[in-house]
């Protein structure tokens, strides 16, 4: 390969080469011979597709074994009667004669509101794609004797 060297007027002197370099006959059959993508055997890959399958294979099975998540929330709700005059261990055996798939009735406390009325504070867990907070504020309001309202005071995700 030569290269060329030219001068450059200015105050002071400078060399300047080409960018690229001059190119022979010979350089161009050289780069025909090199596949810099080369293809690799059949033979090779279809073993690597074949450990691929086995491997995706595998890990659906262990997938399978896992059991789903489920969904779970815990809900404090706030059960008021009508009076004061309202027998609140009367009210509470009520509300935990609600039974549905996915409820799990939790803790409970009477908690004043005014007046002498108390008002019934109970905890639950649901699994929530089968017990909604709609569903379970109608199945206790259903106790019309007992229960003026309910109202949600907390609603956690766990």
């Amino acid at each position: 390969m030569a290269t060329l060297m030219t001068r450059l007027p200015s105050a002071k002197s400078r060399y300047v080469l080409p960018a690229t370099p001059l190119a022979t006959p010979n350089d161009a059959s050289d780069e025909e011979d090199i596949d810099l993508f080369g293809s690799d055997d059949e033979a090779e890959s279809a073993e690597v597709a074949r450990i691929k399958e086995q491997r995706l294979a595998e890990y659906a099975a262990k997938k399978s074994k896992k059991p789903a998540l489920i969904a779970k929330s815990s809900i404090l709700l706030d059960v008021k009667p009508w009076d004061d005059e309202t027998d609140m261990s009367k009210l509470e055996e009520c509300v935990r004669s609600v039974s549905m798939d996915g409820l799990l009735w939790g803790q409970s406390k009477l908690v004043p509101v005014g007046y002498g009325i108390k008002k019934l504070q109970i905890g639950c867990v649901v699994e929530d794609d089968k017990v909604g907070t709609d569903m379970l504020e109608e199945a206790i309001t259903a106790f019309e004797e007992y229960v003026q309202s309910v109202d949600v005071a907390a609603f956690n995700k766990i």
